[in-house]
């Protein structure tokens, strides 16, 4: 299956959303620009792997736990 980067950004942005981080502060913890955050949340920027792995601790996962969600919501099961 291959990526999908509005699935990554709805994970990343429900996550972000349930822990009650603004883009701001979720954007501070992943060591990232606020723009780059929120172009990641709208599936207009394709994550890279190490962007992926300071954004899984950030939301207090490890970056395989982060893909496995991708994964589901990419199957459909969100």
């Amino acid at each position: 299956m291959p990526y999908n980067s509005k699935a990554f950004g709805i994970v990343i942005s429900r996550l972000r959303t349930s822990k009650g981080l603004t883009q701001e502060i979720m954007s501070g913890f992943a060591g990232i620009a606020r723009s780059h955050l929120v172009e990641l949340e709208n599936g207009k920027k394709t994550v890279k792997l190490n962007t992926l792995w300071n954004i899984a601790y950030a939301l207090d996962l490890k970056p395989s736990e982060l893909v496995r969600l991708v994964e589901k919501e990419m199957e459909g099961g969100g």
